[in-house]
Protein backbone atom coordinates (compact mmCIF):
# COMPACT_ATOMS: atom_id res chain seq x y z
CA UNK A 1 0.00 0.00 0.00
CA UNK A 2 0.91 3.59 -0.42
CA UNK A 3 0.69 4.10 3.09
CA UNK A 4 3.65 1.86 4.12
CA UNK A 5 6.18 4.38 2.27
CA UNK A 6 9.17 2.55 1.94
CA UNK A 7 12.73 4.41 2.43
CA UNK A 8 15.07 5.21 0.22
CA UNK A 9 19.01 6.23 -0.53
CA UNK A 10 20.42 7.70 2.73
CA UNK A 11 17.01 6.68 4.84
CA UNK A 12 17.82 3.13 4.80
CA UNK A 13 18.99 1.69 8.05
CA UNK A 14 20.80 -1.36 6.98
CA UNK A 15 24.11 -1.93 6.88
CA UNK A 16 24.49 -4.41 4.41
CA UNK A 17 21.85 -4.96 0.90
CA UNK A 18 21.18 -7.49 -1.56
CA UNK A 19 20.89 -5.04 -4.43
CA UNK A 20 19.03 -5.54 -7.63
CA UNK A 21 20.29 -3.72 -10.72
CA UNK A 22 18.54 -0.99 -12.40
CA UNK A 23 18.21 -3.74 -15.56
CA UNK A 24 16.77 -6.24 -13.28
CA UNK A 25 20.12 -7.88 -12.71
CA UNK A 26 21.36 -9.30 -9.27
CA UNK A 27 24.38 -7.16 -8.31
CA UNK A 28 24.50 -9.58 -4.71
CA UNK A 29 25.14 -8.40 -1.54
CA UNK A 30 26.48 -4.70 -0.76
CA UNK A 31 27.34 -2.92 1.91
CA UNK A 32 25.54 0.50 2.03
CA UNK A 33 27.79 3.09 1.04
CA UNK A 34 28.70 0.80 -2.35
CA UNK A 35 25.21 0.29 -2.77
CA UNK A 36 24.23 4.31 -2.58
CA UNK A 37 27.10 4.42 -5.13
CA UNK A 38 26.06 2.35 -7.27
CA UNK A 39 22.69 3.87 -7.72
CA UNK A 40 24.42 7.26 -7.95
CA UNK A 41 26.73 6.55 -10.24
CA UNK A 42 23.30 5.47 -12.26
CA UNK A 43 21.67 8.18 -11.81
CA UNK A 44 18.61 6.34 -9.82
CA UNK A 45 17.72 6.10 -6.45
CA UNK A 46 18.14 3.18 -3.80
CA UNK A 47 14.83 1.77 -2.83
CA UNK A 48 14.80 -0.93 0.03
CA UNK A 49 11.76 -3.24 -1.61
CA UNK A 50 12.26 -5.44 1.25
CA UNK A 51 13.04 -4.80 4.82
CA UNK A 52 12.09 -7.66 5.91
CA UNK A 53 14.20 -9.79 4.30
CA UNK A 54 17.70 -10.78 5.30
CA UNK A 55 19.84 -8.70 4.32
CA UNK A 56 17.11 -6.43 3.26
CA UNK A 57 16.69 -6.21 -0.55
CA UNK A 58 16.87 -2.82 -2.41
CA UNK A 59 16.73 -1.76 -5.65
CA UNK A 60 18.48 0.48 -7.86
CA UNK A 61 15.47 2.85 -10.02
CA UNK A 62 13.74 5.52 -10.06
CA UNK A 63 11.45 6.54 -7.04
CA UNK A 64 8.89 8.63 -9.30
CA UNK A 65 8.38 5.47 -11.46
CA UNK A 66 8.55 2.96 -8.70
CA UNK A 67 5.80 4.72 -6.77
CA UNK A 68 3.39 5.23 -10.26
CA UNK A 69 3.60 1.52 -11.11
CA UNK A 70 2.71 0.64 -7.26
CA UNK A 71 -0.37 3.10 -7.14
CA UNK A 72 -1.30 1.64 -10.57
CA UNK A 73 -0.97 -1.45 -8.99
CA UNK A 74 -3.37 -0.55 -5.85
CA UNK A 75 -5.92 1.00 -8.53
CA UNK A 76 -6.00 -2.26 -10.48
CA UNK A 77 -6.50 -4.49 -7.05
CA UNK A 78 -9.17 -1.96 -5.91
CA UNK A 79 -11.10 -1.88 -8.69
CA UNK A 80 -11.13 -5.90 -8.85
CA UNK A 81 -12.70 -5.89 -5.26
CA UNK A 82 -15.65 -3.59 -6.40
CA UNK A 83 -18.15 -3.77 -3.57
CA UNK A 84 -21.48 -5.50 -4.66
CA UNK A 85 -24.62 -4.19 -2.88
CA UNK A 86 -28.09 -5.92 -3.27
CA UNK A 87 -30.25 -3.32 -4.77
CA UNK A 88 -34.37 -3.60 -3.80
CA UNK A 89 -37.19 -3.20 -6.65
CA UNK A 90 -40.67 -3.43 -5.24
CA UNK A 91 -43.62 -3.65 -7.47
CA UNK A 92 -47.58 -4.40 -6.49
CA UNK A 93 -50.16 -6.28 -8.07
CA UNK A 94 -52.09 -3.12 -10.02
CA UNK A 95 -47.94 -1.91 -11.05
CA UNK A 96 -48.86 -0.80 -14.68
CA UNK A 97 -46.53 -1.93 -17.70
CA UNK A 98 -45.20 1.27 -17.92
CA UNK A 99 -43.72 1.58 -14.71
CA UNK A 100 -42.95 -2.24 -14.46
CA UNK A 101 -40.59 -1.50 -17.75
CA UNK A 102 -39.46 1.39 -15.76
CA UNK A 103 -38.34 -0.73 -12.39
CA UNK A 104 -37.07 -3.39 -14.94
CA UNK A 105 -34.46 -1.22 -16.58
CA UNK A 106 -33.23 0.00 -13.08
CA UNK A 107 -32.65 -3.29 -11.93
CA UNK A 108 -31.03 -4.27 -15.37
CA UNK A 109 -28.73 -1.31 -14.52
CA UNK A 110 -27.82 -2.32 -11.04
CA UNK A 111 -27.51 -5.77 -12.43
CA UNK A 112 -24.45 -4.72 -15.12
CA UNK A 113 -22.57 -2.83 -12.96
CA UNK A 114 -22.47 -5.88 -10.59
CA UNK A 115 -25.03 -5.55 -7.83
CA UNK A 116 -27.58 -8.04 -6.88
CA UNK A 117 -31.46 -7.22 -6.97
CA UNK A 118 -33.77 -8.36 -4.60
CA UNK A 119 -37.62 -8.43 -6.25
CA UNK A 120 -40.49 -7.91 -4.11
CA UNK A 121 -44.06 -8.31 -4.73
CA UNK A 122 -45.39 -6.26 -2.12
CA UNK A 123 -48.96 -7.42 -0.91
CA UNK A 124 -51.66 -5.76 1.20
CA UNK A 125 -54.62 -6.10 2.56
CA UNK A 126 -57.05 -8.63 0.02
CA UNK A 127 -53.75 -9.64 -1.94
CA UNK A 128 -52.39 -11.51 0.67
CA UNK A 129 -54.72 -13.86 0.47
CA UNK A 130 -54.40 -14.34 -3.34
CA UNK A 131 -53.90 -17.64 -4.66
CA UNK A 132 -50.13 -18.14 -4.19
CA UNK A 133 -49.21 -19.45 -7.77
CA UNK A 134 -50.79 -16.30 -9.35
CA UNK A 135 -48.81 -14.37 -6.72
CA UNK A 136 -45.35 -16.01 -8.00
CA UNK A 137 -46.29 -15.58 -11.85
CA UNK A 138 -46.71 -12.54 -11.37
CA UNK A 139 -43.39 -11.56 -9.93
CA UNK A 140 -41.72 -14.03 -12.43
CA UNK A 141 -43.41 -11.82 -15.37
CA UNK A 142 -41.50 -9.10 -13.84
CA UNK A 143 -38.07 -10.75 -13.60
CA UNK A 144 -38.75 -11.81 -17.65
CA UNK A 145 -38.59 -8.27 -18.91
CA UNK A 146 -35.64 -7.19 -17.00
CA UNK A 147 -33.77 -6.75 -20.40
CA UNK A 148 -30.00 -7.90 -18.75
CA UNK A 149 -29.15 -12.07 -18.38
CA UNK A 150 -29.07 -13.19 -14.85
CA UNK A 151 -29.28 -15.83 -12.73
CA UNK A 152 -31.75 -16.51 -9.64
CA UNK A 153 -29.46 -16.36 -6.23
CA UNK A 154 -32.53 -16.77 -4.55
CA UNK A 155 -35.43 -18.34 -5.85
CA UNK A 156 -39.43 -16.43 -5.27
CA UNK A 157 -40.30 -17.71 -1.87
CA UNK A 158 -42.52 -15.76 0.73
CA UNK A 159 -41.30 -12.86 2.57
CA UNK A 160 -42.38 -10.26 4.96
CA UNK A 161 -44.16 -8.27 2.70
CA UNK A 162 -45.27 -10.70 0.11
CA UNK A 163 -42.60 -12.48 -2.20
CA UNK A 164 -39.77 -11.81 -3.28
CA UNK A 165 -36.55 -13.48 -5.32
CA UNK A 166 -32.86 -12.56 -5.32
CA UNK A 167 -31.14 -12.52 -8.76
CA UNK A 168 -27.50 -11.82 -10.05
CA UNK A 169 -26.11 -11.23 -13.21
CA UNK A 170 -25.34 -14.06 -15.26
CA UNK A 171 -22.01 -12.45 -17.64
CA UNK A 172 -21.44 -15.63 -19.79
CA UNK A 173 -25.66 -15.19 -20.62
CA UNK A 174 -25.27 -11.84 -21.23
CA UNK A 175 -22.34 -11.78 -23.42
CA UNK A 176 -24.15 -14.59 -25.88
CA UNK A 177 -27.17 -12.03 -25.51
CA UNK A 178 -25.03 -8.85 -27.10
CA UNK A 179 -23.36 -10.99 -29.61
CA UNK A 180 -27.08 -12.30 -31.38
CA UNK A 181 -28.07 -9.11 -30.84
CA UNK A 182 -25.41 -7.38 -33.12
CA UNK A 183 -25.84 -10.94 -35.39
CA UNK A 184 -28.98 -9.67 -35.78
CA UNK A 185 -28.72 -6.19 -36.10
CA UNK A 186 -26.15 -6.88 -38.94
CA UNK A 187 -28.55 -9.29 -40.51
CA UNK A 188 -31.54 -6.24 -41.01
CA UNK A 189 -29.11 -4.07 -42.04
CA UNK A 190 -27.62 -6.19 -44.85
CA UNK A 191 -31.12 -7.29 -45.69
CA UNK A 192 -31.80 -3.64 -45.68
CA UNK A 193 -29.45 -3.03 -48.14
CA UNK A 194 -30.55 -6.38 -50.74
CA UNK A 195 -34.01 -5.14 -50.73
CA UNK A 196 -33.07 -1.42 -52.04
CA UNK A 197 -30.74 -2.81 -54.89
Amino acid sequence: MATDRLRINNEIRAQELRVVGAQGENLGILALDAALAAAKQAGLDLIEISPSAVPPVAKIMDYGKFEYERSKKEKVAKAKVKISETKEVQIKVGTGDNDMALKAKKAAEWLAEGHRVRAELFLKGRYKSMEEAFLKERLERFLKIIPYAYKVAEPIARSPKGFAGVIERDLVAQAKREKEKLHNENHSINSGQANKS
